[in-house]
């Protein structure tokens, strides 16, 4: 799995996995922001404030880059699964022999990918919120 540092923005990192020297598929798990179990008053009024909160996957899927022409279009595209999400956390797949890795192959790094962030291990993956804005988290 290629890691995505942070970037400027997303059509950067449509830009940086396009040229790549193997073909890349794109790796999105999409997250809510919720309360942890029996919340603090400081974590009450952190997660109120959009500052902090238990990060839960609710939803991932794998992309050609050629499949994502912008944040906008992936962002919509989520809206008709009817599932919420505050950010989207994004690596990529390296291909080998000239040829992108297939969905089957996604399958297993995106599910590494969903266990990381409930570890909490989330600074190798680029992340941005429902604005394409780039999240960085301390």
């Amino acid at each position: 799995m290629t890691t995505l540092m942070m970037m400027n923005d997303f059509q950067q990192l449509l830009h940086a996995a396009g040229q790549q020297a193997e073909p890349q598929r794109l790796l999105f798990v999409f997250v809510r922001a919720e309360l942890p179990e029996s919340p603090t008053d400081d974590q009450r009024g952190r997660h109120d404030r959009r500052e902090g909160g238990t990060l839960s996957p609710v939803l991932c899927v794998d992309k050609l880059p050629a499949e994502v022409p912008s944040f906008q279009a992936l962002a919509a595209e989520s809206t008709t699964t009817g599932i919420d999400w505050d950010l989207v956390f994004v690596a990529a797949l390296d291909g080998r022999a000239g040829f992108a890795p297939n969905s089957d192959e996604a399958a297993r790094p995106l599910k590494l990918m969903v266990n990381a962030i409930h570890d909490g291990q989330i600074g190798r993956f680029a992340a941005f919120d429902r604005g394409g804005e780039p999240v960085q988290f301390y």
